[in-house]
C-alpha cells in the first residue's frame, strides 16, 4: 500500500517543504513516499536532491521559493487551509489509498468521516437519474453517510444539492478557488459554508482535462463505496468506478433502459460484477456486512529502509542500471536481477533515476531510457 503512515509534522518549516517536495517537477505521491522513507521529512529530502542529481547524473530543481510563496499567499487569500500527510485532520479513508496526494487545500468547516459514499453519473442526466440521485442522497445522509462528488453538472450537482444539511464534500479538478460549471457558483458558496470543498491542486489552479481523472481518485479514495447513477461507456463516472475498485472500495450502479446510452455504462458494470443498486437499502447492507463500514481499521505501519544509503554504491547500481536499460521497456524485475545490487538498494536507485529525468516509468513496472537529460 506504500508509505500510509506518514509522521505528523513538528513544525510549520515540515509542513511547508512537504508542500515544496511535493510541487517539485517530477515527483509525484510515489515518489513523495519514497523519499520520506528514506530519509525521514521533507526538510532532509529537499537537502539530500543535490546530492542526488551528482549522483545520476540527471537534473531536478526543487519548486522555485517564489512559487511557492505564490500559492500560500493564495491560499491565504482564499481562506483555504492546507492539510498534509501526517496531520491528525488528513483524511483516514484517503490516507490508506495507493499513491494519496501529500498536500490538499480544503475550504468549509466540514471534518471527512469514514462514513463517506461517493455518488457520480452523467452530466446530462436525465429526470429519473437526478431524481433517483437525490433519493439515495437523502436516505444515505438520514443514515449517517456524508457524500461525495465531483461539482459537475448533472447526477454530481443534484447530489450535493441533498446533502448540505447531512454532510457533502466536493472534490476539484482545479484549485479550490476554481469555480467550474461556472453555473454551479451558488452551490460551490453553500458547499463552502455549510460542507467541504477539497483539491490537491494548487490554489489558483484552472483545472484542465488531465486534472479531472486525478480528481476521480480522490473521490473514490475519500469514500466506503462509489455509486454511478447513470453513465455512458466513455465516462469519467466509469472511470471513477474503475479507480474504487482498484482500491478494494464497494463500486455500486444502477441499473437502466439498454435503449438509453446514459445506462449503457452503468448496465455494463453491472456485467463486470457491480453491485446492484435501487436502493440506499443496498448500498447499506452491503457495506455492513462486508465492510465493517462502522469499525475503525488499523492502518500498517510505514515503510522504513533498514540500511543505510551509501553514496557510493547508489551511484555505482545507478551507473548499472543506466547501462542496461534502452529505449526498449525492460521490466522493473528484470533490471533489478541484473544489477545484481540488493533490491531496496536497487529500488532506490530506480527512483532517483525516474526523479531526475534519466529513466521513465511506464505501465506494468517497465522503464526505459529518457535520452538526453531534460532539463
Amino acid at each position: 500500500m506504500g508509505f500510509d503512515r506518514i509522521a505528523a509534522a513538528e513544525d510549520e518549516a515540515e509542513r511547508i517543504a512537504r508542500l515544496r517536495l511535493a510541487r517539485t517537477q517530477r515527483i509525484g505521491p510515489v515518489h513523495f513516499d519514497q523519499l520520506m522513507a528514506r530519509f525521514g521529512s521533507a526538510l532532509r529530502a529537499l537537502e539530500e536532491l543535490p546530492r542526488i542529481v551528482r549522483r545520476t547524473g540527471g537534473a531536478l530543481t526543487p519548486c522555485p521559493l517564489d512559487k511557492l510563496d505564490t500559492e500560500l499567499a493564495r491560499g491565504r487569500a482564499a481562506g483555504a487551509r492546507l492539510v498534509v500527510r501526517g496531520d491528525a485532520d488528513y483524511p483516514d479513508l484517503l490516507q490508506q489509498i495507493d499513491a494519496a496526494p501529500p498536500v490538499l487545500w480544503t475550504l468549509g468547516s466540514l471534518q471527512p468521516r469514514r462514513k463517506a459514499i461517493a455518488i457520480v453519473g452523467a452530466r446530462n442526466a436525465s429526470a429519473a437519474g437526478q431524481k433517483l440521485a437525490q433519493i439515495l442522497t437523502h436516505d444515505l445522509g438520514a443514515a449517517g453517510f456524508h457524500i461525495v462528488s465531483g461539482l459537475a453538472r448533472g447526477v454530481d450537482t443534484r447530489a450535493h444539492e441533498m446533502s448540505l444539511k447531512s454532510g457533502t464534500i466536493a472534490v476539484l479538478g482545479g484549485g479550490v478557488d476554481d469555480i467550474y460549471p461556472p453555473e454551479n457558483r451558488g452551490l460551490y458558496e453553500q458547499i463552502r459554508e455549510h460542507g467541504l470543498l477539497l483539491s490537491e491542486s494548487p490554489v489558483g489552479h484552472r483545472a484542465t482535462a488531465s486534472d479531472f481523472p486525478r480528481r476521480n481518485r480522490l473521490i473514490s479514495g475519500l469514500s466506503l463505496a462509489t455509486i454511478v447513477v447513470e453513465a455512458e461507456l466513455r465516462s469519467g463516472s466509469l472511470i471513477t468506478a474503475r479507480l474504487a475498485a482498484e482500491q478494494n472500495r464497494e463500486v455500486f450502479a444502477v441499473p437502466g433502459s439498454p435503449l438509453d446510452p446514459r445506462c449503457r455504462g452503468t448496465n455494463d458494470l453491472l456485467r463486470q460484477g457491480a453491485n446492484l443498486c435501487e436502493s440506499a437499502e443496498d448500498i447499506i447492507r452491503v457495506l455492513e456486512g462486508q465492510m465493517g463500514c462502522h469499525a475503525p481499521e488499523s492502518l500498517p505501519a510505514p515503510v522504513t529502509f533498514s540500511k543505510p544509503q551509501d553514496e557510493d554504491d547508489l551511484a555505482s547500481v545507478s551507473r548499472r542500471l543506466l547501462d542496461l536499460v534502452s529505449e526498449t521497456p525492460m521490466h522493473r524485475d528484470d533490471l533489478l536481477r541484473l544489477s545484481n545490487a540488493p533490491a531496496w538498494m536497487g529500488l532506490a536507485a530506480l527512483s532517483e533515476l525516474e526523479i531526475t529525468g534519466r529513466l521513465m516509468a511506464e505501465d506494468g513496472g517497465y522503464y526505459r531510457s529518457c535520452g538526453s537529460v531534460p532539463v
